[in-house]
């Protein structure tokens, strides 16, 4: 299978830089890591991930604040945010933040154990330029909108560091 055309631009442009990435990954499962890892090269960007498919790992590893996941639960674009801000701190490397983190929340079915809708789902991009995060609901199966996440923070990402560059 051909690597993704955004994880393939993306990676291009973070080597450009010389800036590293990282992905906080819920709902994706670690489809957003292997996407980027499929691309040949990708060690020179990309750091690691962290599958945060447990509220408490969000909470406990990536700095999720507490009430923010009691009150609204995980699907939010804040926790989205927080994710992403949180994997930049959590995969330094000698004192070094990751430059882009990554991250996808949301519900990919078939049920929804808090009442939202099945697709709904937060993507955040971290960088040190600010912070990115889009709302998507898709439709589809369980693995068409876990794909679907996955291709759109790609593309955000890409956006993202393309539009830094415009600045």
């Amino acid at each position: 299978m051909a690597p993704d055309p955004s994880a393939v631009a993306l990676l291009a442009e973070l080597r450009h830089r010389g800036w590293s990435i990282g992905t906080a990954e819920s709902l994706t499962g670690g489809l957003v890591a292997a996407a980027l890892i499929d691309v040949s090269g990708a060690s020179a960007s990309m750091r690691g991930g962290i599958v945060a498919y447990d509220t408490r790992v969000k909470r406990d590893m990536l700095g999720v604040e507490r009430d923010l996941l009691e009150a609204h639960g995980a699907v939010h674009p804040e926790v989205a945010q927080q994710m992403a801000e949180g994997v930049r701190r959590v995969l330094s490397v000698d004192g070094s933040p990751v430059d882009v983190g990554l991250s996808t929340t949301g519900i990919a079915g078939p049920g929804s154990p808090d009442g939202q809708p099945v697709g709904l789902v937060y993507l955040g991009v971290a960088t040190p330029k600010g912070y990115a995060g889009r709302r998507r609901v898709y439709e589809g199966t369980r693995d068409e909108i876990r794909r679907q996440a996955t291709g759109d923070v790609l593309a955000l990402a890409l956006e993202a560091l393309v539009g830094a560059t415009q600045e």
